[in-house]
């Protein structure tokens, strides 16, 4: 569990053009995404331990495609009035 907010917290990003193989066209890729915060600042609880959340669940499967590491770095953002889970390395890389 991070015990601080995300230094990015309450901010907008622009997603990569391209966010990776896993992400459907368009979805992601070059759009804003307001981080709230780490996932487990914001649930409590891991990305792995979150059952039938949708954010966690689509994660999940862009996380098996694509080949994430599984650990906690994932932050929780909306992009419009949809919420997503992404790794660290997608909105920073």
């Amino acid at each position: 569990m991070h015990n601080r907010p995300h230094p990015l917290a309450g901010r907008t990003v622009r997603l990569p053009d391209r966010c990776g193989p896993g992400d459907p066209p368009g979805e992601l890729a070059g759009r804003h995404f307001r981080i709230e915060d780490w996932w487990d600042q914001v649930s409590g609880a891991s990305w792995r331990e979150t059952d039938g959340n949708p954010a966690a669940l689509h994660y999940a499967v862009r996380a098996m495609v694509k080949g994430l590491p599984a650990n906690d770095d994932v932050v929780y953002g909306k992009v419009g009035a949809l919420g997503y889970l992404l790794h660290v390395s997608e909105v920073e890389g």
